[in-house]
């Protein structure tokens, strides 16, 4: 990436820091040293790099190394002033609507998370604390609406897609809009982008005014997936793990595109938290889809479900091919079933408090080489413990490719190693063969991809 133009700029915040108290101004102007300061300065720099073709995190970070985030105190709120950022965030030297409501939603969602773990009410110790949490988290972003049916539509897929397959999930977007559906995804660029763009258009014919487009991220990827700028509500949770609860706790079905492992990543913990026994019985729509072309990714995907957590596994989504109006459709007759669910048993719209998550999918995962290679993966595990590690394997392959943690550690040591039964590896291996195979590990155009892993029996 090379070094691009850069501008100076002093803005205020519009949005959820408008009004604030002295006290909390005091707390964000202290946020601008230390860690904190850091991990803002991060967030930040990706989100004024919204658009950037590059999924590589340390590389946007060392072609900004002279950017400076400043954090001043005034009477009446907060400001920021910025040094050498990224002159595609303004026009005519006024930074772009959408950027400067991301911007200070970073910084809100940054600072509030730093500020809730020394509050006495933070209970991270078990998995009902943790989830208590993720919704307080949730709650001070204002994602949480009470007395709101059930029609937020998580899109998981790929960043690094072709254009066949954008095309598709702007159409499946269009189809969900038309029926009044709100969009949650990752909030970066592909997959993440294209259900958001559909279901604008959508929306603007329906005259619904409101519409919701949901980007859920977290420090560690937001670099690499800057926030599309279609994004209208941008929440940055402390962690993939808080990242992924977030998304099942405040979304009532999910579509999943084709991806490569960070889509496996949260397909394998959906399906881990699915299978689990104490949500027997528990509606939520899932929808594997794509174009026909997709058709053969889309099947081995599924027979990889098959081959390491079995056919038991199968019954928690479907497949449809081509089809963005079935996808709509069938994806709308779920939510009703959710709906007719939670009102029976008197559970929130707003947050899916009956869904059962354990432990072992919340405690957030360190990609060490030494962390990667004790993974277990046996099909001697319960197929939703399986799940769990599996998952914790594509976390580090996603780590690897474009965090920049983990873009320094294959640096400095070599590719992960990967162990686990015969049974389990061999499935793996194809799977991660054909993501390589078909570009989905990284975005075209650049140097051809090294594996930062080796798969092992």
């Amino acid at each position: 990436m090379t070094q691009r133009q850069v501008i100076n700029a002093s803005v205020s915040p519009k949005g959820s820091l408008e009004t604030l108290s002295q006290r909390e101004v005091q707390q964000l102007s202290e946020a601008g040293s230390g860690s904190t300061y850091t991990l803002f300065r991060q967030c930040a720099l990706a989100i004024l790099n919204t658009g950037a073709h590059v999924d590589n995190a340390k590389t946007i970070l060392e072609a900004y190394k002279d950017f400076e985030i400043r954090i001043h105190q005034q009477d009446r709120g907060v400001r920021l002033e910025l040094l050498n950022a990224p002159a595609d965030a303004f026009v005519d030297g006024e930074m772009i609507a959408s950027t400067r409501e991301m911007l200070f939603s970073a910084l809100r969602d940054i600072v509030y998370t730093e500020n809730e773990l020394d509050s006495q009410r933070i209970d991270l110790s078990n998995s009902q604390g943790i989830s208590d949490y993720v919704f307080h988290l949730l709650r001070n972003a204002r994602t949480l609406r009470p007395g709101v049916e059930p029609k937020i539509v998580v899109c998981w897929g790929g960043h690094s897609i072709n254009t066949e397959e954008y095309k598709y999930t702007k159409k499946v977007g269009h189809e969900l809009g038309l029926r009044s559906l709100d969009i949650c995804t990752g909030c970066g660029p592909g997959v993440m982008k294209g259900p958001m763009k559909g279901a604008t258009i959508a929306h603007a014919k329906q005259r619904i005014h409101g519409g919701r487009y949901l980007g859920l991220t977290e420090p560690g990827i937001i670099a690499a997936e800057a926030p599309n700028p279609i994004v209208n509500e941008l929440v940055i949770l402390p962690d993939i793990e808080k990242r992924l609860e977030a998304f099942v706790r405040v979304g009532h079905g999910i579509i999943i595109f084709p991806g490569g492992a960070g889509t496996a990543e949260e397909f394998l913990y959906l399906l881990g938290i699915l299978m689990h026994p104490d949500n027997e019985g528990l509606p939520f729509p899932v929808i594997l889809t794509g174009p026909k072309h997709a058709a053969p990714y889309l099947e081995q995907l599924d027979a990889f479900v098959g081959a390491t957590l079995g056919d038991g596994a199968k019954k928690h989504y479907s497949i449809i091919i081509d089809d963005p109006a079935e996808v709509a459709r069938q994806m709308t007759e779920g939510l009703k079933e959710v709906k007719q669910f939670r009102r029976e048993r008197n559970d929130a719209f707003h947050f899916n408090w009956l869904l059962k998550i354990d432990e072992g999918f919340q405690r957030p995962f360190d990609p060490t080489h030494e962390n990667m290679a004790g993974l277990k993966l046996s099909r001697e595990l319960p197929p939703h413990e399986l799940a769990a590690n599996l998952r914790r394997a594509f976390s580090g392959i996603v780590a690897g490719n474009v965090k920049d943690k983990g873009i320094r550690l294959i640096e400095e040591h070599g590719p992960y190693q990967i162990r686990g039964d015969a049974a389990v590896m061999q499935p793996l291996d194809q799977l991660l063969k054909a993501f390589v195979a078909q570009h989905r590990m990284k975005l075209p155009g650049g140097a051809a991809y090294v594996p930062c892993y080796q798969v092992v029996a």
